[in-house]
């Protein structure tokens, strides 16, 4: 375990580690309370074809958004453990543990953390209207879906009383995050 864990700090977006960071969220999962979540940057494929994965990271990364048939329980479904929930199946719950996959819709640059909306799934309803508003008021708009993406990840992130593992689609992101990992 604790090699499994020092290699998620070293390499947090690397797609072998995010499946490191699932298995080490199903082995804090021994009494149904470790998930893992992610933002809203991948398609709900699966849906409509209930074979298809929605969150292919690398070729080592496949798995489900949260299971249709469980709806808000979700968290405490017992085989939820092998799919991906959202804010709004967590959202106002806690795990113990919680693993968030941070997708390109924040990133950092130079220091600064920077969201970008046009890489959230086309579907996702929180940033509804995204297109239109930025046309008439681009300033606000921008203003408010970048407080809408972080505040999806601020969420998500802070489901895990015990603990909360992160994995960073981005390069740059993820040695930010890094950086700030005490005892790195």
């Amino acid at each position: 375990m604790k090699t499994r864990l020092s290699r998620i700090r070293e390499s947090i977006s690397d797609s072998s580690i995010l499946g490191a960071l699932h298995a080490a969220i199903e082995q804090k999962n021994s009494t149904n309370a470790a998930r893992v979540v992610a933002g809203y940057c991948w398609p709900w494929t699966s849906k409509k074809s209930p074979q298809s994965f929605d969150i292919v990271i690398g070729s080592d990364y496949r798995r489900r958004w949260n299971l249709d048939v469980d709806g808000s329980l979700w968290i405490v479904a017992p085989n939820s453990i092998n799919e991906v929930g959202c804010i709004h199946t967590c959202q106002g719950l806690e795990v113990e543990y919680i693993g968030v996959i941070i997708g390109p819709d924040l990133i950092v640059r130079d220091g600064e953390v920077v969201t970008v909306p046009e890489a959230r799934d086309r579907h996702d309803k929180t940033l509804r209207g995204y297109k239109t508003q930025v046309k008439a008021t681009p300033e606000k708009a921008k203003a408010l879906a970048a407080l809408i993406i972080k505040n999806t990840y601020r969420t998500l992130m802070t489901r895990g009383m015990k603990g909360c593992y992160i994995y960073c689609s981005d390069a740059e992101t993820a040695e930010y995050f890094r950086s700030r990992i005490s005892g790195h």
